[in-house]
C-alpha cells in the first residue's frame, strides 16, 4: 500500500493559523526550532509563520504540496519520536517578493526570523555591511530605482520589507536573527541600518521608532534531511513526507530584547511556555553555546575530518579527537561567566549529544565558511590567553586544521570568501600560514610566536593525513 500525503484537508495536522510571522532562510533549523516552538506554545493557533526559501524553490513547493505540514523527526539514542508540525502556515521561494512585501505591509504581521547563516550578513572587516560587495551594490540600485524591486541579499530583503511597511503604515515589527553571532541583534541592526541609509536616508528615522531587533542564542543539532530521513517517515507513519526534518532531543533558545514589552512591541507567541528563555542579557548564553558548542564543532570539523571522519559521532568515537575536543574546552571554560560546575555539566552533554549515533551530523556541513566562523568561535577564545601570555594549543590546532582545509586536507572548502582564502593557503605552508592569519586579523599575522606555531601543528596534521 503507498504512503498517504500530508494534509490538512485530510486530518493530519491542525488548520493553518494566521500568518502574523515570516521567516527568512527556510530550511531544516528553522523547521526544528523557531516552528517547533511556535508549534509548543499555548497560543499556537493564533499565530501561524509564512517562511521564504534563500534560493532554491524545491522545498518551498514540497512544502507547499502538504499544506505547510511536515514530520519532525526527534532522534534519541534509544530511538525516534515522529510529530507532525503545524506552524508552518505558508512557504515561498525566493523569488516570490510580491507575497514577501505583502506580508511586511501587514499589520498582522509582528515579527521577521532568519537563519541565514554567518555568511549571509555580508559583513565587512569592520562588522558593518559590506558596501563594496557586488550584490549589495545591485541590489542598492535596484531598490533606489524602484521599492518593489527583486531583491537578493539578505540585508537587502529585509530593508525592502520594512520600507513596505513604513509605506503602509503598518506599524511596529521585531526582527529575531536567529544566526550563530554572537549579538547578533546588534550586527543585524547595523547592516540593515546601513543598507537602509544606501537605499534611502529617509527610511532611518521609521527605523528608529518603530523597528526592534532582539539577540538570539540558538542551540539545537539539525543535520540536512537525507533520503533514508524520508524513508524512515514513511516505515513509521505511513506517510509520505517529501520534506521531513530529522534532530535531537535537545533545544534552547535564549531572547534578549529592550523595553517593557521585551522587544516585541506588536506582540509575539508564548514561547516561554514551550520552554525559551528570555533575559536582558543573551551575552553569558551566547559566548557558552558559541565557545563550546560551536568551537569544538569547527574542530572536529576541520581536525576530525583531516583523520578521514565524516559525522561528529564518528569522529568523538575516536580517542584522540574526543582528547582536542576537551583540551578545546579546558581552554575555553575559564573565560565563560558561569559557574564552573554548570560549565563542566555543560560539556558533559555536549559529549553524549555528539556521540548520539542516531544524529548524523556531517563534518563537512559544519566546515562550510570557516572564514565567518573562526572569528566568532576560536578567535575570541585565542586572543584572550595570547594576551596573558600564552600559547593555546587547542585553538593553534583549530587554526592549523583549517589552513590545511584551506589546502586541499580533510573535508572539502564551502566558504563565502573561498576565492580569497583558498589563493591565500597555497604555495610554502609557512608563508600560507601568515597570508591566511592576515585574512582573517592582521594582528595574528604580526603575531611571529604564533605564526610558527601554527605551521608546526600544521606540518603535523599534514603528514599524519591519510593518504
Amino acid at each position: 500500500m503507498s504512503a498517504a500525503p500530508l494534509s490538512r484537508g485530510g486530518g493530519t495536522g491542525r488548520a493553518a493559523a494566521p500568518v502574523r510571522l515570516v521567516h527568512l532562510g527556510l530550511g531544516s533549523f528553522f523547521r526544528a526550532h523557531q516552528c517547533w516552538y511556535t508549534e509548543h506554545a499555548p497560543d499556537a493557533p493564533d499565530w501561524g509563520y509564512a517562511a521564504f526559501s534563500g534560493r532554491s524553490p524545491t522545498l518551498a513547493e514540497a512544502l507547499t504540496a502538504q499544506d505547510g505540514l511536515y514530520t519532525l523527526v526527534t532522534r534519541a539514542a534509544e530511538g525516534d519520536r515522529f510529530e507532525v508540525i503545524s506552524a508552518l502556515s505558508r512557504a515561498h521561494a525566493a523569488a516570490d517578493h510580491g507575497a514577501w512585501l505583502d506580508y511586511f505591509a501587514s499589520p498582522e504581521l509582528a515579527a521577521v526570523t532568519l537563519t541565514v547563516t554567518e555568511a549571509g550578513y555580508l559583513r565587512a572587516a569592520d562588522g558593518g555591511l559590506d558596501r563594496d560587495h557586488a550584490d549589495v551594490r545591485a541590489d542598492v540600485a535596484a531598490l533606489r530605482a524602484d521599492a518593489d524591486a527583486p531583491v537578493r541579499t539578505a540585508p537587502a530583503r529585509l530593508v525592502a520589507g520594512i520600507a513596505a511597511r513604513r509605506r503602509a503604515d503598518a506599524g511596529p515589527l521585531t526582527l529575531v536573527p536567529c544566526d550563530n553571532l554572537a549579538d547578533n541583534g546588534a550586527i543585524t541592526a547595523r547592516v540593515v541600518r546601513e543598507l537602509a541609509e544606501m537605499v534611502d536616508p529617509q527610511l532611518i528615522g521609521w527605523i528608529d521608532g518603530h523597528l526592534s531587533v532582539v539577540t538570539t542564542t540558538v542551540d539545537r543539532i539539525t543535520p540536512r534531511t537525507t533520503d533514508d530521513d524520508r524513508a524512515s517517515v514513511a516505515g513509521a507513519t505511513g506517510r509520505d513526507d517529501r520534506a521531513p526534518v530529522a534532530t535531537e532531543p535537545f533545544h534552547e533558545w535564549v531572547l534578549a530584547g529592550s523595553g517593557a514589552d521585551g522587544g516585541f512591541p506588536a506582540g509575539r507567541p508564548r514561547w516561554e511556555a514551550a520552554g525559551a528563555t528570555f533575559t536582558d542579557d543573551a551575552t553569558p548564553y551566547e559566548h557558552r553555546k558559541l565557545w563550546l558548542l560551536n568551537g569544538a564543532h569547527s574542530l572536529l570539523a576541520y581536525a576530525a575530518s583531516i583523520r578521514g571522519h565524516r559525522t561528529v559521532a564518528e569522529a568523538v568515537a575516536d580517542d584522540t579527537c574526543r582528547h582536542w575536543m576537551q583540551q578545546w574546552w579546558d581552554l575555553a571554560t575559564p573565560h565563560l561567566s558561569q559557574p564552573a560546575a554548570d560549565l563542566a555539566a555543560y560539556c558533559e552533554a555536549l559529549s553524549e549529544r555528539f556521540a548520539n549515533p542516531r544524529i548524523h551530523h556531517r563534518l563537512d556541513q559544519i566546515a562550510a565558511d570557516g572564514s565567518q566562523k573562526l572569528p566568532v568561535r576560536i578567535l575570541p577564545v585565542l586572543r584572550l590567553e595570547r594576551a596573558a601570555g600564552r600559547m593555546p594549543a587547542a585553538a593553534v590546532l583549530v587554526l592549523a586544521a583549517w589552513v590545511c582545509h584551506l589546502r586541499g586536507v580533510g573535508a572539502a572548502v564551502t566558504d563565502a570568501r573561498a576565492e580569497d582564502f583558498v589563493a591565500r593557503a597555497v604555495g610554502p605552508l609557512s608563508d600560507a600560514v601568515r597570508r591566511v592569519l592576515d585574512g582573517l586579523d592582521p594582528a595574528l599575522d604580526a603575531d611571529a610566536d604564533l605564526v610558527s606555531a601554527i605551521t608546526a601543528e600544521a606540518e603535523r596534521l599534514q603528514r599524519q593525513a591519510p593518504r
